[in-house]
């Protein structure tokens, strides 16, 4: 029964695309957004985006008075629903009828939260290999002194990179960060104006705010201080912090790493504080947009893919991609 407690996850999105419709099921999710709408006949309803680690998916209540549907949950918070899968032009649906908000460890938070699919050691093994291998010993000073932090290390191996855009997984600024490294050493291989150690140290700090910046303990959300400051700005505070404890550091230098971190989003438009004002800061706010549109697409294609959809050439419009549709090339050509 739906409010018998201690039951455990076993049914995730990912499966719902294989359900018949109408078929009733119970699970666990995470509740990522809550909305009060209303039909074009002006009928309220509840709608829901719930999550786990496999996705995320479209529900609704369409009775708010049901006293099955709990009113205390919120986003961020767990739940327990009983419903249906419905199809909606084709997109998988969840018609809820019954919800109630779940206590505290009934079902694991691994089994909720969207996870890497990496190896986190070994993604961390390749970041330090990174810092090793660079030549400016100044640079290695500062990324040592910040990465072998206990507390910054291991929410730099844990936090997402976004709330809800790329990356946003346990492990996605990590996963990012790794992905972005083998993109920058190319392209300093390429141009030898580029200051390899630097451009790689940008790739390392540009977003080492949001380990501040963002939360995910129940749900990827903002930090108070991060709605209030945002991840650039918290970010160059904890490597200058970190800059001032390391004796001797050249000033010059520390105004190159403070400007990547600042430049990073590439435009003023974007959130940039300066425009990128240097070959490096160039080059970092190039890739860095580079992998989230393509790690955007790959999302796009993926979903499809989640909602049974495996046909599907052509995506839907992507809000992050200025609403464009984006054509899967290796379906279309076969």
């Amino acid at each position: 029964m739906l409010y018998a407690a201690g039951s455990m996850k076993d049914i995730y999105i990912s499966d719902l695309s294989g359900f018949e419709e109408n078929r009733p099921f119970d699970s666990h999710f995470l509740v990522i957004q809550k909305q009060q709408r209303t039909t074009k006949t002006n009928k309220p309803y509840l709608n829901l985006i719930l999550a786990d680690r496999t996705g995320d998916v479209e529900a609704r209540v369409w009775d708010m008075n049901d006293p099955r549907i709990a009113k205390d949950f919120e986003r961020g918070d767990t739940v327990k629903i009983r419903g249906a899968v419905t199809r909606f032009d084709e997109r998988v649906q969840i018609k809820v009828d019954q919800l109630r908000k779940a206590q505290d460890g009934e079902v694991p938070k691994s089994d909720l939260l969207k996870a890497t699919q990496f190896d986190i050691a070994v993604l961390w093994s390749q970041l330090e290999q990174t810092v090793d291998g660079m030549a400016n010993p100044d640079l290695k000073r500062l990324l040592s002194a910040l990465l072998d932090d206990a507390a910054i290390g291991k929410a730099y191996r844990e936090a997402p990179a976004a709330r809800m855009l790329h990356h946003a997984w346990l492990g996605g600024l990590l996963e990012h960060v790794v992905s972005l490294l083998k993109l920058a050493d190319r392209v300093a291989a390429h141009y030898p104006i580029l200051d390899r150690d630097l451009l790689l140290t940008g790739v390392i700090l540009h977003d080492i705010g949001k380990i501040r910046e963002l939360t995910w303990d129940t749900g990827f959300d903002y930090s108070v201080e991060g709605v209030l400051l945002g991840h650039i700005q918290m970010g160059v505070d904890l490597v200058e912090k970190t800059i001032a404890s390391l004796p001797g550091f050249p000033e010059r230098l520390r105004a190159m790493v403070v400007h990547l971190i600042l430049s990073h989003h590439g435009k003023l438009e974007f959130g940039s504080p300066k425009l990128p004002m240097t070959a490096e800061a160039l080059a970092l706010s190039f890739v860095d947009d580079f992998d989230a549109k393509m790690m955007a697409v790959e999302q796009e294609f993926d979903k499809c893919e989640r909602e049974g959809r495996p046909g599907d050439e052509m995506t839907g419009k992507v809000w992050s991609l200025d609403n464009r549709q984006m054509l899967n090339t290796k379906k279309w050509l076969g």
